[in-house]
């Protein structure tokens, strides 16, 4: 069964995208990012390319690959998902597909809208009987 992680409080939803793929690769996953639509996986990339001075997240678009591989791959519509180990969802709605994966973070900003949409995919999962962890950004800093 899948994994559910939510992350809330989040000042930079990207930023923190970012961080956990950092993270993620180290350990050898491979991620999928859901992102809102084309543009929002643009401004990702740069940032994934630039994440340090002496390092870079390689990453691509999920219809550019053709036949290639990237650790992280980012897609703004799920039709070209490449792999299945763990799914970052920054849409507002729940990934139609997030049952394939091993894990799904959902990243949830201070915005009263966007926690409200948080809660509904919350109560989505939980409903189906997903077991979640949830970590308040916030107070772990």
């Amino acid at each position: 069964m899948t994994k559910v992680d939510f992350y809330f409080n989040v000042t930079d939803k990207l930023a923190k995208s970012v961080e956990l793929c950092e993270r993620a690769i180290i350990k050898g996953r491979q991620l999928t990012i859901f992102t809102q639509d084309a543009a929002m996986s643009d401004l990702l990339q740069q940032q994934l390319w630039q994440q340090s001075p002496s390092s870079f997240l390689t990453n691509a678009h999920s219809h550019a690959l053709e036949g290639s591989f990237s650790a992280i791959v980012l897609d703004s519509t799920g039709e070209h998902l490449l792999q299945d180990d763990v799914l970052i969802n920054l849409q507002a709605q729940h990934p139609p597909f997030f049952s394939r994966f091993r894990h799904l973070i959902e990243i949830v900003s201070m915005d009263e809208a966007d926690k409200v949409a948080a809660r509904v995919r919350f109560k989505f999962y939980k409903d189906r009987g997903y077991a979640i962890k949830t970590t308040d950004v916030a107070v772990s800093l």
